[in-house]
């Protein structure tokens, strides 16, 4: 069965093999057995019960709580020609009692629902009525009241598949989870912990910066003019920040648009298909926006203000880059964030267990503002997960500065903690350091430490910074709760005694992700002009990875083209003409040049010179080729090039004498105006060289 899912992934998706994990999931899955899967925010979950769904005769039921998300897997999936469709609010009365009697002929493989559908009495009736063999579970964390995104909806999910009288098979999907969050996962679905598939949350695509002390507008406007030409979100923690960055952005003249829970339906339904169609570049957006939108070519995240958790932050984070692009994800702090979140959070309707938890969780994300080590390190211990390495990107990653030994100040700072019983927060920590003559500090006599003032030459918003770094750092820990004291852990002591130092460095600035390419952008534009006449985001037609692809190898056959990552049999019938078409122009660029690119900057040798120096010593065009490791086509496309600056070649002995005479027929008959009618009336093993070199001929004889 293992064979017959790579098969059918190659066919429908276009991939020649699955990504790491999606094997071991749908090896289970295919086994029978009920699984949790654990994969990043673009790591291609919803393979894992695509191809399964192929595979099984019966039908599949995917529980998701995005309606934004069913509607763009649906009209994916009906693209590749594998019929499927959604249940949810959005759907008029006709459309559903349409769908419900589709579903009755069982005319669907694949039925996407809402959790609150499987509530419904009469519909799961009808559900009790199908050949169900697997249901797949997205955002699966949502069933945990440890997650952060909780739906109480969801811990009825177990009852409701146990009473389905054909006992599918269970695969439940997040893209985050803590240990408890997964066992609590595994308790409500039966599932194993052999079972449970983890295949880590790092995203080595994504650029991680954190950017202090500056204007938040400034910042933002610059970056935009940078990567003008670039998809992003830019994320705010309320309402009013969305509409003024929207109104401040636009009179810029920026294309931008808006998403939050004060719009109307048709605003935000507007806004959000405007951004799929790339018809704007960039939306701005509470975190109301972007679960589970799939589209693939967003190129930056930025957050504008901080993200409550470290769950919510990296699942918003990995919504750029998901075509497995380089991406960068820039979060902008300011202290007073923090304060807008506990605001947020004193006022949301939860127990008060729960309050604790969001106070603890907001702490943790305001230490990784202030770490020092690698930021994707940092998010890899939060999940427990032990494969995440330095990533050498991050701003941390990359920060030459030279450190500071700080032990000194850190001692400062811990002994006025230890001097004050632990029993004060950061504020008045930083007031008594700075020699502060509040009321509060003379009230409590803390004016009367020995410590008083010893930092009296810093501002007490640095010793709060410094403070925040300590705390990242896990030298102090902060109380749960509203209004945190603070604590020393051991190894504070441990500088306390001198038995360790303290370091610390500064920080750099962000860089343009991408520069703007002629053949991806003439791709890009054929891309968009299919997708408005079909009515689709372009993404569905091929993502950006698959463009640069093409970019990059720039294919002249159908052959060629499959090899392309992302393109399937299915697309290549549909799309395959066009898409060669648009890239003849360029075929010259192939392979034009080889650049090595270091920290210092880069060297540029003519890739069709090495070709050269190659063919000098006697190899024919297959060794070339597979010494090159590219095509043929485009190792005699280099010895063309090489023979056009005057290095001597002869193009004859590459062209065979029965295609030349079949070629100069074909002359005759189309003309000589373009290549591809030509290639196309001709056998298929007759090479675009050859034609070329045919026509050519020609010219110089006449």
């Amino acid at each position: 069965m293992q064979t017959k899912a790579v098969e059918l992934l190659k066919q429908y998706f276009g991939y020649e093999a699955f990504r790491k994990g999606q094997n071991d999931i749908v090896e289970k899955v295919l086994e029978g057995q009920n699984t949790l899967g654990i994969m990043p925010t673009g790591g291609g979950k919803s393979i894992c019960y695509q191809v399964p769904a192929l595979i099984y005769t019966g039908v599949t039921i995917v529980v998701s709580p995005l309606i934004s998300l069913m509607k763009d897997q649906v009209d994916g999936l009906n693209q590749l020609g594998i019929s499927s469709t959604y249940i949810n609010s959005s759907l008029s009365t006709s459309e559903l009692n349409e769908r419900l009697e589709n579903m009755r002929n069982e005319e669907y493989k694949l039925i996407y629902v809402a959790p609150e559908r499987l509530e419904d009495v009469r519909f799961f009736r009808l559900l009790n009525e199908l050949p169900i063999t697997l249901v797949a579970i997205d955002e699966a964390h949502c069933l945990s009241q440890w997650g952060h995104d909780f739906r109480p909806s969801y811990l009825n999910i177990s009852t409701l598949i146990s009473r389905l009288q054909t006992n599918p098979i269970v695969l439940a999907l997040t893209a985050t989870a803590t240990p408890q969050v997964r066992e609590d996962i595994c308790r409500h679905l039966n599932i194993s912990d052999e079972n449970t598939i983890v295949n880590g949350a790092r995203r080595e695509n994504l650029a991680l910066q954190v950017v202090k002390g500056q204007d938040k507008f400034s910042y933002v406007s610059q970056y935009l003019k940078r990567n003008q030409a670039s998809s992003g979100i830019i994320y705010a923690s309320t309402r009013k920040v969305v509409e003024q960055l929207y109104e401040k952005l636009t009179e810029k003249g920026i294309a931008v648009g808006k998403y939050h829970a004060g719009l109307s339906d048709g605003e935000r339904a507007q806004y959000q298909d405007d951004f799929l169609r790339d018809n704007i570049t960039v939306m701005i957006a509470t975190n109301a926006f972007g679960m589970g939108i799939d589209k693939s070519n967003v190129r930056f995240v930025l957050h504008y203000n901080l993200p409550r958790n470290i769950e919510s932050y990296y699942q918003e984070a990995g919504r750029a880059g998901r075509d497995g692009e380089e991406s960068e994800c820039v979060l902008l702090f300011a202290p007073d964030d923090i304060r807008i979140q506990k605001f947020l959070i004193e006022q949301s309707d939860i127990e008060e267990t729960r309050k604790t938890n969001e106070y603890k969780k907001l702490q943790q994300m305001v230490d990784y503002c202030h770490t020092e080590s690698c930021l994707q390190q940092y998010i890899g211990d939060y999940f427990d997960d032990e494969e995440f390495e330095a990533c050498d990107k991050c701003t941390n990653c990359l920060d030459e500065g030279e450190n500071t030994d700080v032990t000194r100040e850190a001692q400062m700072v811990f002994s006025t903690i230890k001097r004050m019983r632990e029993k004060f927060g950061k504020t008045i920590v930083a007031q008594v350091l700075v020699g502060s003559e509040s009321k509060k500090v003379k009230d409590f006599k803390l004016d009367q430490l020995t410590t008083y003032g010893l930092l009296k030459t810093w501002t007490g918003k640095s010793v709060s910074q410094f403070i925040d770094y300590l705390t990242a750092e896990q030298y102090l820990k902060p109380s749960e709760g509203n209004f945190p004291t603070l604590r020393l852990t051991e190894k504070a002591v441990s500088v306390l005694k001198g038995e360790i130092q303290v370091y610390r460095k500064e920080k750099i600035e962000s860089i343009t992700i991408e520069a703007n390419d002629e053949v991806f952008e003439s791709l890009r534009k054929l891309r968009k002009d299919i997708a408005d006449e079909e009515k689709v985001p372009p993404y569905l037609i091929f993502s950006d990875k698959t463009l640069r692809e093409m970019s990059r190898t720039i294919p002249t056959s159908t052959e060629e083209l499959l090899k392309v990552n992302g393109v399937g049999q299915q697309k290549l019938e549909k799309y395959g003409a066009q898409f060669l078409e648009t890239l003849l122009p360029f075929q010259e660029k192939r392979g034009e040049i080889t650049t090595s690119t270091t920290k210092k900057g880069s060297s540029k040798i003519p890739s069709h010179h090495i070709t050269y120096e190659m063919y000098q010593e006697g190899l024919s065009v297959i060794e070339l080729a597979e010494g090159r490791e590219c095509s043929p086509e485009t190792i005699l496309t280099h010895l063309e090039k090489c023979h056009d600056e005057g290095k001597d070649i002869d193009l004859r002995s590459f062209v065979n004498a029965h295609h030349e005479q079949l070629i100069e027929e074909a002359i005759q008959t189309i003309g000589a105006e373009r290549l591809k009618p030509i290639k196309e009336s001709l056998p298929e093993e007759v090479t675009y060289f050859e034609i070329r070199y045919v026509i050519n001929k020609k010219v110089i004889q006449n």
